[in-house]
């Protein structure tokens, strides 16, 4: 099977983006798909949240600077989950965004880089999480993706900046930088059961864009909010909480839609609720 490129993506911070893409590739390698998570991220929540100290030269930052060819197997860091990596950031990698727009093929920077991992077939997902912008570093990974995956909170103006990155989707595809890009679906996070506001976002949001809204809502979670600072996933800090089982639920469903990987029934049962 060939691999395939999850780019987690959204113009805004604070939405569950990090928080999406660590613990989808958490729950993705233990369901036993061999999963690479990069983090593009300067400031690297996602390298912190796996419990990884920022070191200098040990992110993205030289193999993207350099038009020489690169080792990004280096890079890579085995973690306590056996079928998990990561490609880790440092600050540094701030410094890209920059230095990227000074190069001819800015944008195909990061595809260049990561395509020897893609052809070794190594691992079946790599999931790349990106700044809360749409700047160069995440222009670069929409740029490599099979598929934007957009983590969008249940508030008022959501639905309204959402328009904004689907416009950089089609553009994206319309220049033939990445023609192969498609939109894998919105996930709503941070939603509050108390209020109906989340719930007239998530009907909103089913209106306009029907089966691109994944099943699975990521409630807001004072356990999903203190797992990244103690660098544990939430299946590790709280595996029966709200937000594991939700999350569990995720996995379930990015395997069955886009990894063409039927679990069992007891598998996906057990999933389900969070075991």
């Amino acid at each position: 099977m060939r691999t395939k490129v999850f780019t987690i993506a959204n113009q805004k911070g604070g939405v569950g983006k990090t928080t999406t893409a660590v613990n989808l590739a958490a729950g993705l390698a233990d369901e036993g798909v061999m999963t690479l998570l990069v983090d593009l991220d300067p400031q690297a929540n996602a390298t912190s949240g796996l419990g990884f100290p920022k070191e200098p030269g040990k992110s993205l930052y030289g193999a993207l600077h350099t038009e020489d060819k690169v080792d990004v197997d280096k890079l890579i860091l085995p973690t306590a989950r056996k079928k998990l990596s990561l490609i880790p950031s440092e600050i540094d990698l701030a410094a890209i965004e920059i230095e990227l727009g000074q190069k001819e093929n800015y944008l195909l920077q990061a595809r260049r880089c990561l395509e020897p991992l893609r052809e070794a077939g190594t691992f079946q997902a790599i999931i790349l999480d990106c700044p809360p912008s749409l700047g160069m570093l995440s222009m670069n990974g929409l740029a490599c993706a099979d598929y934007l995956l957009i983590a969008l909170q249940c508030e008022y103006f959501a639905i309204e900046g959402l328009g904004q990155i689907l416009r950089v989707v089609e553009q994206i595809k319309d220049s033939g930088i990445n023609p192969a890009l498609n939109l894998g679906g919105i996930l709503m996070t941070l939603f509050d059961s108390r209020t109906n506001l989340g719930r007239q976002v998530i009907n909103e949001a089913k209106e306009h864009f029907t089966e691109k809204v994944f099943d699975t809502i990521i409630p807001r979670s004072v356990r999903l909010s203190e797992a990244p600072s103690f660098g544990k996933t939430i299946f590790d800090y709280a595996p029966l909480s709200a937000g594991a089982i939700a999350y569990r639920k995720l996995t379930v469903e990015v395997i069955e839609r886009f990894l063409k990987k039927s679990l069992t029934p007891e598998k996906a049962a057990a999933a389900s609720v969070g075991l």
